[in-house]
């Protein structure tokens, strides 16, 4: 098989970040889906990867370590994604657990502009929904907000509620995109840009963080993704080659109900590209 035709799904969430689904229901859902080669990139926490591991190699399935980390570059929060590094990296822990910390209060003050337009209770309703208390994000709110029937999905709520401007909206400041790096580099593993076509900056923003990204020691770039329009692909395929990043392929799944990208079922990469997986061959854990 060509290395581009592998159904590999590196990116994708479990109920310890902001999915609903545990570890190993993600990873039977993956394999009943195709996956070949699969990751769990829940977000600025590994402490699911041994169980997912585990998972994965009693199914057959081949499993690389990931996680998806949040990132302040420009005034925007961005996402890099970490494959292939050492779990158990004593940096890489302390700087994801740094990461995290900000969360618990950023969650406070979310409620508090809620209640603020009169929707009551929304940090021990959002609770409800966290299997990691640490990790409670906009992404829990919204389900409570649809659950408690003031908006009809959880799109909607981010659209009226959550995003920049609106009424429970808080910004956070993330790591930066050099520390996100190094601790996936000083762990062994490769650093990738998450679904760049979400970030709406402009051409010059964008050729701005990719080159400080690969300056850093960056290496890979989501080219197809469930975040992705169809139409961006090639624009990121393109980028690929002109910034010399090995493309990388995930669903960014989160939930049955809710994720609008089953695991396993994007287009394959383009022919054109190197695959991430081929530099990190010696990084996956087999069956």
């Amino acid at each position: 098989m060509e290395a581009f035709a592998l159904n590999a799904d590196l990116h994708c969430h479990s109920d310890v970040s902001d999915g609903t689904l545990s570890p190993e229901s993600v990873a039977a859902r993956a394999h009943a889906n195709g996956v070949q080669l699969w990751s769990l990139t829940d977000h600025d926490e590994i402490g699911g990867q041994h169980r997912a591991r585990r998972a994965a190699l009693e199914l057959g399935m081949p499993f690389l370590s990931g996680v998806e980390i949040s990132v302040t570059f420009a005034g925007k929060t961005v996402h890099i994604v970490g494959l292939g590094f050492d779990i158990d990296d004593p940096a890489l822990r302390q700087g994801l657990a740094a990461t995290r910390g900000g969360r618990g209060q950023r969650a406070r003050e979310m409620a508090q502009a809620l209640a603020a337009v009169g929707i009551e209770g929304a940090y021990e309703g959002a609770l409800k929904y966290a299997g990691n208390p640490e990790l409670v994000s906009r992404t829990h709110f919204a389900r409570f907000l649809v659950e408690t029937g003031v908006c009809a999905s959880t799109p909607e709520v981010f659209r009226h509620y959550l995003a920049e401007g609106k009424p429970g909206f808080v910004p956070h400041r993330w790591a930066a995109l050099a520390d996100a790096v190094r601790w996936v580099r000083g762990a062994g593993g490769m650093a990738v840009i998450a679904h760049p076509g979400r970030y709406h900056f402009t051409p010059l923003e964008e050729h701005a963080f990719f080159s400080d990204f690969k300056a850093l020691g960056g290496e890979g770039v989501e080219v197809i993704t469930g975040s992705h329009r169809p139409e961006e692909y090639g624009r990121y395929a393109d980028l690929a080659l002109e910034f010399g990043f090995y493309a990388s392929r995930g669903s960014d799944f989160h939930s049955p109900d809710e994720s609008h990208t089953d695991l396993g079922t994007l287009p394959l990469l383009p022919s054109k590209l190197i695959p991430v997986w081929e530099m990190l061959a010696e990084r996956v854990h087999t069956p």
